[in-house]
């Protein structure tokens, strides 16, 4: 290291204290320091600022890889005309001020309505936001149950369950759900009542929740998931379905 050339010792230094955006900008942003005369404040400021951006981007990239998101939908390939759910109700949604106040959002509808698209996006929302977010089928959140039941871990995946804010439990009611899944099912809503937020998507309106499992559980799955809840009803045609018969499903063959 040459005394001669202090970005190069700036660079070292900043990758023997572990700051790799700093270190990434420093060569650049040094040199438009010196030609540009900032005060050394400003400099010093910039190059904080890179770092903490840095940061915050790979922060949200980890959480939005740790979600296990579907398909990676946003708002940005989301169309509010073409959806059911009203507009109000979407804007008021959108603000996630109902993640901070521990609430529940249940949409329900026919299949094709828009239920996934929109909750996913609101997940990828809230990992802007800063929150942390876990997605499920129902059928995949069964079968994490029953490979944590084998060795009697359980409660510990329930607990690394509710490290995030908001959980999303998609598709219910599309197949009938086997015992220990409904009682998966009973023991996230369980856990999460009143400290953390539930999204759900469902084909079957949650009061038709006991065509799906046995009785007992889904009366206290549904007491406990409808307390604090908005309930969003989709309805019309499937959207997919729209999209194939109007030829959108698919990009034209050359």
């Amino acid at each position: 290291m040459s005394a001669a050339d202090p970005t190069a010792e700036v660079v070292d230094l900043l990758r023997s204290l572990r700051l790799p955006h700093m270190r990434t900008c420093a060569p650049e942003l040094l040199a438009t320091a010196k030609a540009q005369r900032w005060e050394p404040a400003e400099a010093v400021r910039a190059l904080l600022v890179e770092e903490l951006s840095g940061r915050q981007r790979s922060s949200i990239a980890s959480r939005r890889k740790a979600a296990g998101f579907p398909t990676g939908k946003t708002f940005e390939a989301w169309d509010n005309a073409v959806s059911s759910i009203p507009g109000p109700t979407q804007r008021s949604l959108r603000t996630l001020e109902w993640i901070d106040r521990h609430e529940n959002l249940v949409v329900c509808g026919p299949s094709g309505t828009g239920k996934t698209h929109f909750l996913e996006a609101l997940g990828q929302s809230a990992i802007d936001a800063g929150h942390h977010v876990s997605w499920f089928s129902l059928e995949a959140l069964g079968a994490l149950m029953r490979r944590h039941r084998a060795d009697d871990t359980t409660a510990r995946a329930i607990r690394r369950i509710m490290r995030a804010e908001l959980i999303v439990i998609d598709d219910i009611g599309l197949l009938p759900v086997a015992a220990e899944t409904a009682e998966a099912l009973y023991r996230v809503v369980d856990a999460a009542y009143e400290r953390r937020s539930l999204a759900i998507s469902s084909n079957l309106h949650p009061s038709g929740f006991d065509e799906l499992m046995p009785k007992t559980i889904a009366n206290s799955t549904v007491d406990r998931l409808m307390h604090h809840a908005h309930l969003v009803l989709t309805s019309g045609d499937s959207i997919r379905l729209t999209d194939a018969t109007t030829g959108k499903g698919v990009k034209p063959l050359a």
